[in-house]
């Protein structure tokens, strides 16, 4: 159907059926125009194409004068497995024409782009094996498009990670594997190795499977092992009941070290047992020992029976036992948490002497750092092996390293008061560079910058912080840290983690990193006192934090550095001049939509309803230009006009269709 120009009055239009007529005051004339329905022919251009690469012109190159709509699809469909690229090579639209590109998926298709972000160059990728491409326009004189499209082997996504656990992939394509694993003391449930399967989109031949914790078990010819509680590093359930049999190879024993045990103060209970039964001799009771040995235990046979029980009320973080077999005329291999070590005889026979040593920040405590394997009748450590912790408070003067919140990576308790100084050459300066900050919203990591709690004040932060980053101005830092008494901060992995290091004073500031999506420039050269660098984002994206930052007297930055984020909303398109709108929300958000709605005695030019999308890397936009609203006017001069319409569109079709014939 196409909309033609003609002179008409409001009550031939209406008795026809047909569309009001409208008139726009510029300056001191006034023009008329109405619009009649009539039916004429489009551009045929309906196209299924299969080979491996080709080019499409749309619309199709034509000498006929009669088209007046063009209104093609194009449908590209390639080998399973394969996805088409599409590259616009030229793009010349007219004003109103549409273009809209695709993913063809069982039957319901996405939006990859459309003719809002078209520009020579762009390249679209279907996510599966087909690709549809609709050009529409009702101009007689369309714009065009030109494309060229080409295969491309599809892939699987990378599978997810499980938790407490790891994967590897052998390829992403079809045909590849993924293989998964767990963490000592974890159980893999599902499947451990996934194949990534052809399709039109291809896809992993089952679910990713997950990492737990297992209730109880039995471990034959063990070497070395953990067992942890269901639910580890999170609390336990209630109500449970887990048994492990833990069984050494013939001829050896086994040893056991407590790396966690934390239960809840009611009935919750860990019993280890000298045999392989629930009735064999007991090593270790909850209940009667108030704290843990720290060289661990020993069986006396080949097995070790472990129980543990917890009630209906209560739960806490649980156990975590590490576990491993040893021969006869051997100590049992030392073990160190959050440790190392070095030893004179990886065998551990008498004789061996292993030395230990901490990570970074963490302190050597209780035990010795030096350990020797004696007695030949009845081998055993002469010392206890020492304990690796993050402690609260200390004195740092190395160059380079970490401070960790108490009892890192476990969660720090209520009600501390830490204080940490850091010190190095006096010629020299810290950059601290904090990775981790989740803490509870009442507590507060403050450092100064100096060597006490007078200093200068370089930040103060309480709750969770993305990575970032501090510079003194001085050789020292004080870093305080203030739990409180009530706070509400429990669990694995809450805390912080600062790394530090030593870095040159000079009269500059130091250099600021570029930011993803963005870019930055510099008022001078050199990052001296008063430099100010200015950061902007990429079309689609907006700064989020301080645009400009100051290098000041103490060669530190005014600011943290800014982030480019996408952006999510539309701009306000404005009012139209004699009418209202409705708004779908109070916000521009991508889908939000604005009507437009004439007052009485105007009528509508241009589409009436706005729809703010996301199609590419421009950023949202309104997916159709402001309408205008017309007074309405009725011409006394119009009907001749329509008579001529009427009479002209006839002989046209019957033209049309005796060229066709001949």
């Amino acid at each position: 159907m196409q909309i033609l120009p003609g002179i008409c009055t409001l009550d031939t239009l209406e008795r026809l059926g047909l569309l009001t007529a409208g008139c726009d005051e510029e300056g001191s004339g006034i023009s008329c125009y109405c619009y009649a329905a009539v039916v004429v022919p489009a551009v045929p251009c309906q196209l299924n194409l299969t080979g491996p690469e080709g080019y499409i012109e749309a619309p199709p190159h034509t000498n006929s004068a009669f088209y007046f709509t063009t209104d093609c699809n194009y449908i590209v469909t390639v080998y399973t497995g394969y996805g088409v690229e599409v590259q616009v090579m030229n793009v010349n639209l007219s004003e109103g024409d549409k273009v809209i590109f695709e993913d063809v998926l069982n039957s319901e298709n996405t939006v990859l782009a459309n003719e809002s972000i078209l520009m020579r160059g762009l390249v679209v990728r279907s996510h599966s094996n087909q690709i549809s491409i609709r050009f529409h326009s009702i101009n007689p004189q369309a714009g065009a498009v030109l494309v060229r499209y080409q295969a491309f082997m599809l892939s699987c996504v990378f599978p997810k990670q499980p938790l407490y656990g790891d994967v590897s992939v052998s390829s992403l394509h079809s045909g590849g594997q993924a293989f998964f694993s767990c963490l000592t003391g974890y159980k893999l449930q599902g499947s451990s190795v996934l194949t990534c399967r052809n399709s039109s989109t291809p896809y992993w031949s089952g679910k990713e499977p997950k990492c737990l914790a297992a209730c109880g078990g039995l471990v034959r010819n063990i070497t070395v092992g953990r067992i942890v509680s269901p639910g580890f590093p999170s609390n336990y359930s209630n109500n449970l009941t887990c048994h492990w049999l833990l069984e050494a190879p013939e001829g050896q024993r086994l040893h056991i070290h407590f790396e966690k045990v934390a239960l809840a103060e009611d009935d919750d209970r860990l019993l280890i047992k000298n045999g392989n039964s629930i009735n064999a001799a007991v090593l270790y009771d909850s209940y009667e020992v108030e704290y843990l040995p720290n060289e661990g235990l020993l069986s006396t046979s080949r097995q070790l029976f472990i129980e543990l029980t917890t009630d209906a009320t209560g739960t806490s973080t649980g156990i975590a036992i590490r576990y491993q077999a040893f021969s006869a005329g051997h100590c049992y291999e030392p073990f160190v948490k959050y440790g190392n070590m070095t030893s004179t005889d990886n065998t551990w026979s008498v004789g061996a002497v292993v030395e230990f040593a901490c990570d970074p920040g963490y302190t050597l405590e209780q035990g010795s750092v030096t350990i020797e394997c004696m007695d030949p009748n009845n081998p055993q450590w002469n010392e206890t092996e020492p304990a690796c912790r993050a402690v609260c408070s200390g004195e740092i003067t190395d160059s380079a390293g970490v401070v960790l919140s108490p009892n890192w990576p476990e969660s720090y308790d209520k009600g501390q008061d830490c204080i940490w100084g850091i010190h190095v050459e006096e010629d020299k300066r810290i950059m601290l560079d904090i990775q981790v900050l989740n803490i509870g919203k009442n507590d507060l990591l403050t450092f100064y910058d100096g060597d006490d709690l007078t200093a200068k004040l370089l930040g103060q932060y309480g709750g969770s912080k993305s990575r970032f980053k501090l510079y003194t101005s001085t050789a020292d830092v004080t870093i305080q840290f203030q739990s409180d008494p009530a706070t509400n901060v429990y669990g694995y992995g809450n805390g912080f983690v600062v790394h530090f290091f030593e870095v040159a004073r000079n009269d500059t500031c130091p250099e600021l990193p570029e930011i993803s999506n963005g870019w930055k420039s510099t008022s001078h050269p050199e990052l001296v006192q008063g430099t100010v660098v200015t950061y902007q984002c990429y079309p689609g994206y907006q700064v989020v934090g301080s645009e400009l930052l100051m290098c000041q007297w103490d060669l530190t930055w005014s600011g943290d550095l800014p982030s480019c984020e996408r952006v999510v909303s539309c701009t306000d398109p404005g009012k139209v001049e004699h009418s209202r709108r409705v708004l779908s929300g109070t916000h521009f958000t991508v889908g939000s939509t604005i009507q437009y709605i004439c007052n009485k005695g105007f009528i509508l030019s241009g589409n009436s309803l706005l729809t703010c999308f996301s199609r590419g890397s421009s950023g949202p936009r309104w997916s159709q230009k402001l309408p205008r609203c017309l007074r309405t006017f009725i011409c006394k001069l119009c009907l001749m006009g329509l008579h001529v319409a009427i009479v002209l569109v006839p002989l046209l079709m019957r033209a049309y269709s005796f060229i066709n014939k001949l």
